[in-house]
């Protein structure tokens, strides 16, 4: 029964123009461009936070024997805000939003290739304990780096794919 599904089910999926992002792996056209990318120091702790996680995924698709193409400029805005107040005028809740603005530039032309933004933002308790809510705060921090950098990675993959299949 399984067997009979899966045959007209490939085949939809066959037609329907999904390609992988990463074809050919490590030598493919995204996974180049990716490893081809240097990301300059980005001010703040937030900034640490975001390059470190930056440099590990595009450094997974491998190194670039060229070196680098591409440059990654990155601009980041981190704010932690109260939201709930108590009775007493206590904050209860808080919430700390990461937004980041980049550009890739190409590094042979000075060419903006993309110029775009990314964000996350992360619910906070604040307890009677300020060591636990300065932890809290601080694991958001490094949570909503991770998310902020996946979401540049996976746009900068999408531009890179979409310069792949330009013709030349």
């Amino acid at each position: 029964m399984i067997r009979r599904a899966a045959l007209p089910l490939a085949l939809l999926l066959a037609g329907c123009g999904l390609q992988p992002m990463y074809a050919g792996g490590s030598s493919g056209a995204v996974a180049q461009g990716l490893a081809a990318i240097d990301v300059p120091a980005i001010e703040g702790k937030a900034g640490w936070l975001v390059r470190n996680a930056l440099t590990d995924r595009l450094s997974a698709a491998g190194s670039s024997a060229d070196g680098p193409r591409y440059r990654l400029d990155v601009r980041l805005d981190d704010k932690l805000e109260g939201l709930g107040l108590l009775s007493d005028d206590t904050i209860a809740r808080e919430r700390r939003t990461l937004r980041a603005r980049y550009q890739l530039v190409d590094l042979a032309s000075g060419e903006i290739v993309l110029d775009a933004t990314a964000g996350s933002d992360a619910g906070i308790d604040v307890v009677s304990s300020e060591y636990a809510t300065i932890a809290a705060e601080q694991t958001a921090l490094e949570n909503l780096a991770r998310q902020v950098a996946d979401r540049i990675v996976t746009r900068l993959s999408l531009q890179l794919r979409a310069g792949a299949e330009q013709p030349q």
